[in-house]
């Protein structure tokens, strides 16, 4: 089999990332969502941007651990790991060149919002293009 460069399909790429905790609260009382859930809303979310003709972003889900600490006064700290979970990927330079930066950015932001309220996080955390920031609820 051999390959061939598709038209259209070269040219800069910028990394995107929503990622978000999978557990809601703390202690053995806390929720655990599994990643199903967040593949389900992602999914659902695109499908309505495309059957709308609103411009989306194709990522993947992919789950992990994160581990934090914080301090607890000279010489102590504290500290603790959840599950985790990313949707990334790239700006796809064929499918999605006529997106603009704002849209895209608007874009991360409903996903991640969506993402957030479902799961009952308080933050979550964007990266688009080198740049990152933190959503938070109300």
């Amino acid at each position: 089999m051999s390959y061939k460069l598709v038209d259209g399909s070269r040219g800069k790429a910028p990394r995107f990332a929503i990622t978000m905790g999978l557990q809601e609260g703390y202690g053995p009382t806390a929720k655990k969502h599994q990643v199903d859930e967040v593949v389900d809303l992602v999914e659902a979310f695109l499908k309505a941007a495309a059957a709308a003709g609103r411009p989306y972003l194709t990522g993947s889900v992919t789950t992990g651990v994160v581990v934090y600490a914080w301090p607890e006064g000279p010489g102590q700290a504290g500290g603790g790991h959840e599950p985790q979970a990313t949707y990334s990927g790239e700006v796809n330079p064929l499918y999605n060149s006529g997106m603009a930066e704002g849209a895209i950015v608007e874009f991360l932001n409903s996903l991640a919002s969506v993402l957030g309220s479902a799961l009952g996080q308080t933050r979550v955390y964007v990266v688009f293009a080198g740049d990152m920031w933190i959503l938070q609820a109300e």
